[in-house]
This record gives C-alpha cells, structure tokens and sequence, in this order.
C-alpha cells in the first residue's frame, strides 16, 4: 500500500487527465460512463465507453456526467473518479491527496459537489484550482509577477478567460460555450442546411478536421472537404455528403462571437495598467478548443490584440495542476 499518493485530475467535459507526483500524466481519458438502466451497474468507462456513445440499446446508457464544466450527475461522476484513480494507480488507491482543477466562475454549490465525490472515491485531502490558473501555470506564464496576463482556456465544456496578476485572478468569466457547443453548432448546420441528421462524435470529427475559425477572403487556398455519413432527414436513409470548411467556418460563428463577447467583456474590466501589459503581451490561449484552426487569427483580428496557441494546449491545465500539487506550499495563493 502507498499512503498519501498526491494526485492531479484535469476533470473536464470532454476529456479527464491524471497526474501523479513523481509519474507526470499517466491518463487520459474521454469523460463518458456507460452504465445500464436497469440495476445503474457501470459498465464502462472512458474510451470504451465513448466507442459507444450514440450506439447503444435502449437498456444501456453512454453519458458525459460533466456539463458545461460542472457535475451533472453525481452518483457517476463519483464512480469515474474512483475508476480512473484505480487504473492511474493501478488499483492501490489508499487516501490520495487530490487537486482538481474547477472552472472559475464555479459557485459554491458546484465545489462542494466536486469536493464530495472526490471524497467518495477515497480521497483523503480534497484541494481546489482555478482552471485558468492551473492552464497559465502549466503554460509557464510567470503569474507570480505583478504584471497583467490574460489567458483564455478554452475547453470542451466552458470557456475560461481570466486576467491573472500576483499569482490571483483579477477579472475573469466563465463562458459556457466550447468544444461541445461548436460540435453542436455543426450537428444544427448540416441538419438545417444539408438535409443531413449525424451524431455527436461525427460532428466532432468535422470540426478537428475541417473546422476553420477565421477565413481570409484575400487568401487564395484550396478548401478542404470532407466525406459525411448520415441519415437523411426526409427519406430516413443513409446518405453520404461532401461538406467543406466554408460551410463548417459558417456554423461555427455564433459560439464562437460568444466567446468573443467573453473576450471583450474581461477586457473592458481590466484596470488599465494590466490592460497595458495585455497588449503588450498577447492573449495565451490554451484548452483542447484552442486546437480549432485559426481561433487566434479570429481573435487577433476581432479584440486587435495579439492572440496565441501554447504548445500542447490540451494538457496545460493537468501540468498546471501537476506542479501545483508537487509545490503546494509555493502556490497556496492560488489553491482554495
């Protein structure tokens, strides 16, 4: 038995990542339970269970426990945490010190839910990290300073943007707009415009490959295009259509002018002096989102100020979280 493992979860609405001290990140996972209806026995847990998202029988039910950031269902979220901690540490969970990260505009309510299920999985010690904060650590922005940086972390369930000075958010807004509603702008575009119904990882698929958030008229580059399978909304058959980025550019621009609005609100509350440092800097935009191509031309040319992707914007939050728990003393500030 190991006692008191410290352990970092990045518990998202998509995906799940696990950080343990002296491992780094030994999972990572989609945030999908499958379990069946008639006795709520859990039947499968991340990747196997997202393989049946959208292709079950009607005794069985594939879910995301999370929404727009927060825990939706409780008595699954709790069973998920306990399986990841269990295959992350290979089966000797014994009262783990854990970190979880939350999105910053989470209300009291929302924590307590997160604090207790971390509980039922076995944990002893239950600490709580800002999602931007975590994001603008593991993108090595130096936070401690007494200088502005603004971060946007954009993941599947919210949209974090937050201004971060002396190691503390300033402003920051939680937009629940992200990933998953840019999956659904699409899924509404090819019902509405192409005749065409698909299912929720279809969309998603679209979105990774062909999806553009920023399109410049002056450019002249070849449009990529994509084969979609669906089922035709008035006959009820299986059809295969071609659908390209302008179209999928199209769906996507009223979630995305929600996260802009974000932007701009945060901006506006900025006191001037850190809104100085912002230009100067850039806006750091990180989440697994932040991999849409070209957010940060859209959002450079929407705000005027100069946006850019990290590296790996996927796991920015788990390693802010992971060397948050390494060094806990240093970063007390920013842990609640």
């Amino acid at each position: 038995m190991i006692f008191g493992q410290r352990v970092g979860i990045d518990l998202g609405t998509v995906n799940t990542l696990v950080y343990v001290v002296g491992q780094g990140i030994v999972l990572h996972e989609p945030t999908v339970v499958a379990y069946s209806l008639e006795d709520k026995r859990i039947l499968a847990v991340g990747n196997d269970a997202r393989e049946m998202l959208g292709r079950t029988p009607g005794s069985i039910i594939a879910s995301r426990p999370m929404k727009e950031g927060v825990i939706a269902d409780y008595t699954t979220t709790a069973a998920m945490i306990t399986y990841f901690l269990k295959k992350a540490l290979k089966g000797r969970v014994f009262w783990p010190t854990l970190m979880i990260s939350i999105p910053g505009g989470a209300s009291q309510v929302e924590k307590r839910a997160v604090v207790s299920a971390c509980k039922q999985a076995g944990a002893a010690d239950v600490y709580l990290i800002d999602e931007p904060l975590a994001a603008a650590i593991g993108a090595k922005i130096p936070i401690s300073q007494a200088s502005g940086h603004m971060i946007v972390n954009i993941g599947g369930g919210t949209a974090e943007v937050a201004v971060i000075s002396l190691g503390q958010l300033v402003v920051n807004k939680t937009i629940r707009v992200a990933g998953t509603k840019l999956d659904e702008a699409i899924l509404t575009h090819i019902r509405k415009k192409h005749n065409l119904i698909i299912g929720e990882r279809t969309a998603e698929e679209i979105k990774m490959k062909i999806g553009n958030a920023f399109i410049d008229l002056e450019e002249e580059k070849k449009e990529r295009t994509m084969e979609v399978k669906g089922r035709d909304f008035q006959t009820g058959l299986p059809k295969i259509i071609e659908v390209g980025e302008r179209s999928i550019n199209e769906a996507l621009q009223k979630p995305l002018k929600q996260i802009l609005e974000g932007v701009k609100e945060v901006l506006s509350q900025t006191p001037p002096e850190l809104a100085a440092d912002i230009v100067d800097k850039g806006i750091v935009l990180t989440g697994g989102s932040a991999l849409l191509t070209n957010i940060d031309r859209y959002l450079t040319y929407y705000t005027g100020v100069a946006s850019f992707v990290v590296e790996e914007p996927l796991f920015c939050v788990i390693r802010g979280v992971g060397m948050a728990i390494e060094s806990l003393d240093s970063f007390k500030e920013a842990i609640r």
